[in-house]
């Protein structure tokens, strides 16, 4: 697997060769780790455009890691719009099932000592992101569908392995449960580029015209969400 150094610290890639791509792009997932897609191009070439990006990198690297299924315990820290929050975790006996208490700064979490299991932990985040995402994205999807006025058929939030959402031929627009845990800025933009496909239903230059009406920095966005998918 190539390489290439920044500072201190080693950056491996793999390349994904595409011919169709115009550009080069690089993208930070986890489990593949960095990925740099587009037309074949010398190690050297591509060397240098990862060494181009390598502090975004970087920090993109580190919020994948914090976005995963890694095991929760006092210390972890989650995301959760945009930001990384300290998790601390109280056992409490009266308890039946676990509690998440998110205090702004913080996850505190109870559980009772017979449910001290991380699938229960995990069951129990991803509702609260389920419920969260419903009340923090619900309202910017209606908002942004009457200042674009554009129309949807339905809104559903699920669990999507490869993208942060998508628009089926029908106006449904599927989200995330993870798109939660975005800043607000991607949020709104991954609204309205799912909200242009409800009038155009591929990526040609009449879409991104039209997206450009409602976000003049798409391009920086696009690439944004692009180096975060899961």
């Amino acid at each position: 697997m190539p390489s290439v150094k920044y500072g201190s610290q080693l950056i491996e890639y793999q390349t994904l060769v595409k011919d169709g791509l115009k550009s080069h792009y690089i993208s930070v997932q986890k489990g593949n780790g960095v990925v740099l897609k587009g037309k074949a191009i010398p190690v050297d070439k591509a060397d240098k455009l990862i060494l181009k990006k390598a502090k975004w990198i970087i920090d993109k690297l580190e919020l994948v890691k914090s976005i995963g299924d890694q095991d929760i315990v006092t210390g972890s820290r989650i995301q959760y719009l945009g930001r990384k929050y300290y998790v601390e975790i109280f056992i409490n006996n009266d308890l039946e099932e676990v509690v998440i208490n998110f205090t702004e700064s913080k996850f505190k979490v109870s559980l009772p000592k017979a449910l001290n299991t991380q699938e229960e932990l995990q069951k129990t985040f991803e509702n609260f992101f389920r419920e969260k995402a419903v009340e923090k994205i619900a309202p910017r999807v209606r908002k942004w569908s009457k200042v674009m006025g554009l129309e949807y058929h339905d809104l559903k939030f699920m669990k999507l392995e490869k993208r942060w959402g998508s628009c089926t031929p029908s106006n449904i627009i599927l989200i995330s449960l993870d798109a939660v845990k975005l800043p607000f800025s991607l949020i709104d933009y991954l609204i309205v580029h799912e909200l242009v496909h409800t009038k155009i239903k591929n990526h040609s230059k009449e879409f991104w015209a039209e997206l450009s009406k409602h976000i003049n920095n798409w391009k920086v966005l696009d690439e944004k969400m692009y180096g975060m998918k899961l």
